[in-house]
């Protein structure tokens, strides 16, 4: 049988989701445990799928996440607050990108730094002029004067050191590792079917 009072909070939580995504499609949300274990300070999780969603420009085809318990306390509620956590607590999952609209959200604000970033560090041409998604392959192409067709070059990607690995697609160096926040690891990557999946976990602070 359905927990009432946790049920409440998700609703509530579902909202204030919405709130912060620029645009979502469908969001499924769902606490684990109790109101008697939330009650005494402690959630068993939090379940989270979405679909079609963007945030802060990022436009997130997928996104699926289960955290690990979460100690909360009741006693540090403000008005308007849902949760008061005491502890950062761990999150898992995967996020995925669909090719055309990265490629869109890289070439403007506010991640073109990013795009151009990747440009620059990657061919040591900038700014970046597409990004595609080519089977197994990442693909970037970079606008050259007096040329008419763009320069391009494709790279593998994997996951090391908690981090996007950049490799050439003919050789395994130099490779480039993206700076990550350090909160952040990723842990395995993929590219198929015109899309770029993660999975990883993070650290969240209170």
């Amino acid at each position: 049988m359905a927990d009432p009072v946790l049920n409440l909070l998700a609703g509530a939580l579902r909202l204030w989701i919405r709130s912060q995504c620029d645009t979502i499609g469908s969001l499924e949300l769902a606490l684990n445990g109790s109101s008697w274990s939330l009650l005494r300070g402690r959630l068993d999780g939090v379940t989270l799928t979405a679909r079609d969603a963007c945030f802060q420009g990022l436009p997130l085809k997928h996104v699926e996440l289960r955290s690990g318990p979460i100690a909360v306390d009741m006693k540090l509620l403000s008005p308007g607050q849902m949760l008061a956590l005491k502890q950062p607590f761990q999150v898992a999952g995967e996020v995925s990108f669909n090719g055309p609209q990265l490629n869109s959200a890289l070439l403007a604000e506010p991640w073109r730094w990013l795009g151009d970033w990747m440009a620059e560090q990657l061919m040591g041409l900038s700014p970046l002029g597409a990004l595609r998604i080519d089977v197994a392959l990442l693909e970037l192409q970079v606008p050259v004067a007096a040329h008419q067709d763009p320069v391009c070059r494709r790279f593998r990607l994997n996951a090391e050191k908690g981090t996007l690995c950049f490799r050439p697609e003919t050789s395994d160096e130099p490779r480039i590792l993206l700076p990550m926040d350090p909160a952040i690891r990723i842990e395995q990557v993929q590219l198929a079917g015109g899309q770029l999946a993660l999975k990883g976990q993070a650290s969240v602070t209170p």
